[in-house]
């Protein structure tokens, strides 16, 4: 494996991690991640790049295939807790901190996985991302991810930058969310050298836990980069707010929550 030495850029998404929070309100992205797992097919021996890694989970799941596993992640937070729970893994696998342009790899994979994390990279970023990790793949090798499309939870946004707006606050700008169609990010994998054997979209209406809170624990989870702009006080206000403008929408009469995930998964090699 060659590697070279860079030092980790500034971090290129605007949503900031409470690895607590994500482990209690967020398993879900990794618990729904069958179909993208199965797309990839990991096997015993092959060399894998996990991009956007998060806490480990998936990471530590694909290493007991037998697969040789490196995670990387531009969160620090995110980081520790990948390192941790590394340590205490039944099968071995590695955690670096990188952004996504700035792997430090040349083709030393044979397949590079992501889930749930390439939308977190900004749009004018995507090309130095792409463009790395084909430098870290093999020839030949695959790109499999799964990564939120157009439409992604587009009611949640509507209602947040519906709430933050009076605050003068551009809720879809802070959270520097990149939710591409298939068309789009076709272009910018093929652009980066890869050829596409498939990319779609995919609805995935998702029920969020935590019952009648379930909406405002998402809030501060996922968007609490943009939620910390404001004051503790007008935190409260825009939340019940927001939960308020989604209520009628995404929730039942039992109230249980349902968010309108769409995901967009793809399988390409780089050529």
């Amino acid at each position: 494996m060659k590697v070279q030495t860079i030092e980790p850029a500034a971090p290129t998404t605007g949503q900031t991690w409470n690895t607590s929070a994500y482990a209690a309100n967020g398993r879900f992205v990794a618990n729904l991640a069958a179909p993208v797992v199965d797309l990839l097919a990991s096997q015993p021996g092959e060399h894998i790049l996990d991009i956007g890694c998060g806490d480990g989970a998936l990471t530590e799941q694909l290493a007991a295939t037998g697969a040789h596993l490196i995670g990387i992640d531009a969160s620090e937070s995110m980081i520790v807790a990948a390192r941790t729970r590394a340590a205490a893994a039944p099968t071995p696998f590695a955690v670096e901190h990188h952004t996504a342009q700035s792997l430090p790899y040349q083709e030393a994979f044979d397949a590079a996985f992501s889930n749930a994390a390439l939308h977190w990279i900004h749009r004018e970023s995507q090309p130095a991302a792409l463009a790395a990790i084909h430098r870290a793949l093999r020839p030949g090798a695959r790109f499999v991810a799964e990564m939120g499309g157009q439409g992604n939870i587009a009611a949640i946004r509507t209602a947040l930058s519906s709430v933050l707006s009076p605050y003068g606050l551009d809720s879809e700008a802070i959270a520097s969310s990149f939710f591409a169609s298939p068309a789009e990010y076709r272009a910018l994998l093929e652009s980066a050298g890869f050829s596409v054997q498939s990319i779609e979209l995919h609805p995935r209406p998702t029920p969020l836990p935590n019952g009648a809170d379930g909406m405002t624990h998402w809030l501060n989870t996922f968007r609490n980069g943009v939620l910390d702009h404001l004051t503790p006080t007008d935190r409260t206000e825009a939340l019940a707010t927001t939960v308020a403008l989604l209520r009628p929408i995404l929730s039942d009469s039992g109230g249980h929550w349902t968010a309108d995930y769409v995901r967009l998964r793809f399988h390409a090699t780089r050529s």
